[in-house]
């Protein structure tokens, strides 16, 4: 039987990792290690664009932590530790992308070379202002990039991207950043839609 939202978000509370790895054979093996070493509450494996391989653990603070210490090698591209995550973060890896939420007159967009650093890039985001996370796409169909995008006030999603882009800078894996103060309804339809182009492509397509 498949977890329901909130039982598989409460399997990542309170702290979260990530191990992304440019090997994928080192990978697997690292995940099987950490499963067989550190009593995290979740463990979640798989490839990624292009020819990377992600390990997500989950749990109390001190398991991940070894968690991660003991998944560590010199194959690994980007990793990401966060003690206390937002459960908009965990609600938005976990669950599909959104359709139709777009909330508020400004749209942030932070664009990262790893998965591991969107996801504390979303995190420093809704923590630092009241903004909604709109979306975080992580790799897939993204030639290994990956970008959060936050919803609000002008002045809420100014704050969430500063934040998000200094809590990620010194990391060397930041590759812009935006905020658009008075988002064009034109581009809101689009984003409320799909994220992808060719899925964007063919349901307007089929709208007509």
């Amino acid at each position: 039987m498949s977890e329901s939202p909130n039982q598989l978000a409460g399997r990542f509370d309170p702290a979260i990792g990530l191990l992304e790895y440019g090997s994928i054979a080192a990978g697997i093996v690292a995940g099987d290690a950490i499963a067989k070493s550190s009593p995290v509450a979740s463990l979640y494996a798989g490839t990624i664009h292009p020819g990377r391989y992600l390990v997500l653990i989950g749990g109390d603070t001190a398991a991940v932590e070894i968690a991660l210490e003991n998944g560590g090698d010199e194959t690994v591209v980007d990793s990401m530790f966060l003690a206390d995550v937002d459960p908009s973060v965990i609600a938005a890896v976990t669950t599909a992308d959104p359709s139709g939420t777009v909330v508020g007159d400004a749209v942030g967009i932070v664009e990262t070379a790893t998965a591991a650093t969107a996801i504390v890039a979303a995190d420093a985001g809704v923590k630092t202002a009241s903004v909604s996370l709109l979306a975080l796409r992580l790799a897939d169909e993204l030639g290994g990039k990956a970008y959060c995008l936050f919803g609000g006030t002008v002045a809420d999603v100014e704050a969430a991207v500063e934040g998000a882009t200094a809590r990620v800078e010194s990391t060397g894996q930041l590759l812009n950043s935006a905020v658009i103060p008075q988002l064009h309804e034109d581009m809101r339809a689009n984003l409320n839609a799909e994220l992808r182009f060719n899925s964007r492509l063919r349901r307007g397509a089929g709208a007509g």
